[in-house]
C-alpha cells in the first residue's frame, strides 16, 4: 500500500478552513459597487438558470486542487520490486614501469619487433577487459612514481591512460619503492579500529567508506624490467608497509635479452640488461603474492592470465526495494484542476446576458 515520505505536510489541509473561519472579513461598503440598469433580469437569470448547479459545483475545485497539493506535499510513495545491487569485486592496483629501458625493442608482436612497453600495452589491455566487477587503478613509474588513474569501475579510462604513456615519461631510472606506497596509499582506508596507518595518507587520497573492500581483496600487480635504482623508499620497506595494509603484491620481471641486433638480415639478442628477482620476489613473498618472470610477449600474456584466474570475492549484498514516488500524478491533477478553472467560464452567463 502507499504510504507518505513527509505524513506531517497533511496538516495542513485544513488551512483554508482555518482561513475563512477566522481571518477578519473585508468591511463591506454602504455604497453599491456597480451599477447595472438590468439588475432585476440578472437576478431572475441566476435563480432560474439550470446551470446554476454548476456554478455551485464549481466551487469545490479550490478545495479540491488544495487537497491534491497536499497529497503531493506528503510525497507518496509505492514499494517497487526487489532489486538486488551489483556486487563489487578488488580494488587492483596496476604499477607500470615507465623507465627508459622500456624503450628497448627486444619482443615481437604480431610478427614485429617492438618496444618492452608496446607489448606491455596490449598484454594488458586485454587483461582490462577481463577484469569485470573490479575497481582498477594505475601508478606509472621511472624516476618518480606518479598516480595516473585512481580506483575507478572505468576500465576503458584506464585503457585509454595507459595507452597514452611513454618510456621515459616519469624519468629514466627505476623507484620500485615509491611505486608501491604511492598504490598503497591509493588503496587503503581508515580501520574500524582507528588504528590503520591511514593517517600518513592525505584525506583527498583515502577511498570514501561506502567504497571500500575487505582487506584481502586490495592488490597491486607491479611489473618492472630493472633493478630499483633511486627513490625515497626502499622496495623491502615499502613491501613491508603493504603486508601491513593486507595488501598483496604480485611481481612481474619483465624483459628478454636486451636491445636485438641486426647482422646480414639476422636477429641476434643483445646483452640482458638485468632484473633483480631477489629484490622481486622478496617483495611479493612478504605481502602474499607470487613472482613472475616474462622474458617475452607469450610468457607475459600467460601470467596475466594466471592473475585473471584471481577470481573477484563478490561481497553479497541484501537485496533493496526502492520507493517509486507518486507526487508527480497528484501534482498533475492539481495543474489540470487549475487549468480547467481558467479555461471553464463560470457560467453560461454572459452568452444568456447577450
Amino acid at each position: 500500500m502507499p504510504d507518505f515520505a513527509w505524513p506531517w505536510m497533511l496538516l495542513a489541509l485544513p488551512l483554508p478552513w482555518l482561513v475563512a473561519r477566522w481571518w477578519p472579513s473585508a468591511p463591506r461598503s454602504a455604497q453599491a459597487a456597480l451599477r447595472v440598469p438590468y439588475v432585476s433580469k440578472l437576478a431572475g437569470w441566476r435563480a432560474g438558470d439550470a446551470s446554476v448547479g454548476k456554478h455551485r459545483l464549481r466551487r469545490w475545485w479550490p478545495l479540491l486542487g488544495w487537497l491534491l497539493l497536499c497529497v503531493a506535499a506528503a510525497r507518496p510513495q509505492q514499494p517497487g520490486d526487489l532489486v538486488q545491487p551489483p556486487r563489487s569485486g578488488r580494488d587492483l592496483m596496476l604499477a607500470v614501469d615507465l623507465s627508459g629501458s622500456m624503450r628497448t625493442q627486444d619482443m615481437e608482436l604480431g610478427g614485429q619487433m617492438v618496444d618492452r612497453l608496446t607489448a606491455i600495452k596490449a598484454v594488458l589491455g586485454d587483461f582490462l577487459t577481463r577484469r569485470i566487477g573490479d575497481r582498477v587503478g594505475l601508478v606509472v613509474f621511472g624516476s618518480h612514481a606518479y598516480a595516473v588513474t585512481p580506483l575507478t569501475w572505468d576500465r576503458q579510462s584506464v585503457r585509454e591512460q595507459l595507452l597514452d604513456a611513454e618510456p621515459g615519461l616519469a624519468g629514466d631510472n627505476t623507484a620500485i619503492g615509491d611505486a608501491i606506497v604511492l598504490a598503497v596509499k591509493r588503496l587503503i582506508a581508515p580501520g574500524t579500529d582507528g588504528k590503520s596507518p591511514s593517517d600518513r595518507v592525505p584525506a583527498s587520497d583515502r577511498v570514501p567508506a561506502s567504497d571500500r573492500v575487505p582487506a584481502s581483496d586490495r592488490v597491486l600487480i607491479l611489473l618492472t624490467d630493472g633493478v630499483s635504482n633511486t627513490g625515497v623508499v626502499e622496495p623491502i620497506k615499502a613491501a613491508q608497509l603493504a603486508a601491513a595494509e593486507h595488501v598483496r603484491i604480485y611481481t612481474i620481471g619483465f624483459g628478454g635479452g636486451g636491445q636485438s641486433e641486426s647482422l646480414f638480415g639476422m636477429t641476434l639478442p643483445g646483452q640482458d640488461d638485468g632484473v633483480d628477482e631477489d629484490t622481486l620476489r622478496q617483495i611479493a613473498t612478504l605481502t602474499g603474492g607470487q613472482y613472475y618472470r616474462a622474458r617475452d610477449t607469450q610468457s607475459l600474456a600467460g601470467i596475466y592470465a594466471q592473475l585473471d584466474r584471481i577470481e573477484p570475492s563478490l561481497q553479497a549484498q541484501g537485496a533493496q526495494r526502492p520507493r517509486i514516488d507518486l507526487y508527480p500524478w497528484f501534482l498533475g491533477g492539481a495543474l489540470l484542476v487549475a487549468v480547467l478553472m481558467v479555461a471553464i467560464p463560470g457560467g453560461n452567463g454572459r452568452r444568456r446576458m447577450a
